[in-house]
């Protein structure tokens, strides 16, 4: 009963009729061996109630992005938890004016996130995670509870991490996931002493990521639940700096998990800040200051050999 009160407390201040579009996030590491068989079933009923999005399915377990209107996502849910390995499934929401996704697809996958460790089994055993408001508290106080200094390190690619992320982060500006294991390994010796949050955008990479940490000898690490977005639910934007990127229309969403005027180039996928599209060099659909720079030197180079 209190689940419900404080979700209908969160859709009232939330949402409005400007906003109409839930959007939703959610994954759960679990044994699911019959994805084939199930997949046209996700299809139907997503296609029934008008959604549009991404649902991968895996034998690691679920992972999904979709968005519709409320009636039409409750109908999903009711749907998905009505299978007992998703019954406890977390949904993470937002609200947006339109439909940010433009078709409906559901895909099957070996790894729910591709991070090329088959050992790594997060149905098996989860790394112990922190929620949002103890974090706050770790860096309001600029320690955990037994005293250790806590590091922040960001597990998403570089151009996501230049939206927005938590102050005084470790990035490691990778470009993939998969080259988080090798990187993190190379720097053990950084973190001794300390207490690390891995994180990401929902928690799906940050949970992978502290269950190897954790494989290969790291002594405190934990994941922050739920990523970035239920931190900004929980706690809005303290100790961070900027919004953080999503993969749809909206590009990124601020700490109130409202969409923001950063937008991402069509001709580079660039990240490209209100700021940078005072440029000249931002021509919307053709060219951005990342790239505008290159296509110029392409121009002059073909000019000079014709």
């Amino acid at each position: 009963m209190l689940t419900i009160q404080r979700l209908t407390v969160e859709y009232a201040i939330m949402q409005s009729p400007q906003t109409p579009y839930v959007n939703i996030a959610a994954y759960k590491f679990i044994s699911f061996d019959d994805t084939a068989e199930k997949r046209p079933a996700f299809l139907e009923i997503c296609q029934r109630n008008n959604l549009r999005g991404t649902v991968i399915l895996s034998p690691e377990g679920i992972n999904l992005f979709l968005a519709g209107l409320r009636h039409e996502i409750d109908a999903f849910l009711a749907w998905l938890r009505a299978d007992a390995r998703f019954t406890d499934l977390i949904v993470k929401e937002s609200y947006s004016e339109k439909q940010p996704f433009t078709r409906m697809l559901v895909k099957l996958k070996a790894e729910i996130i591709t991070m090329k460790h088959p050992l790594i089994k997060p149905e098996l055993g989860r790394a112990p995670f922190v929620e949002a408001r103890e974090l706050k508290r770790w860096l309001d106080q600029g320690h955990d509870d037994e005293g250790r200094p806590v590091v922040m390190v960001d597990t998403r690619n570089g151009f996501e991490v230049d939206v927005g992320t938590f102050d005084n982060t470790v990035d490691y500006r990778i470009s993939k996931f998969t080259e988080f294991p090798q990187v993190i390994e190379e720097h053990k010796a950084d973190f001794e002493g300390k207490t690390v949050v891995t994180f990401c955008t929902g928690g799906i990479r940050c949970e992978k990521a502290a269950i190897h940490m954790q494989n290969i000898g790291y002594d405190h690490v934990y994941q922050l639940e739920g990523g970035i977005l239920k931190y900004f639910e929980d706690v809005g934007g303290a100790h961070y700096n900027g919004d953080c990127f999503v993969f749809d229309y909206r590009t990124a969403l601020s700490p109130e998990l409202k969409e923001t005027q950063t937008v991402q180039c069509f001709a580079c996928r660039a990240v490209v800040t209100p700021r940078e599209q005072i440029s000249p060099d931002y021509v919307p659909g053709k060219s951005c200051p990342h790239c505008a720079p290159r296509q110029r030197a392409a121009q002059q180079a073909s000019s000079a050999a014709a």
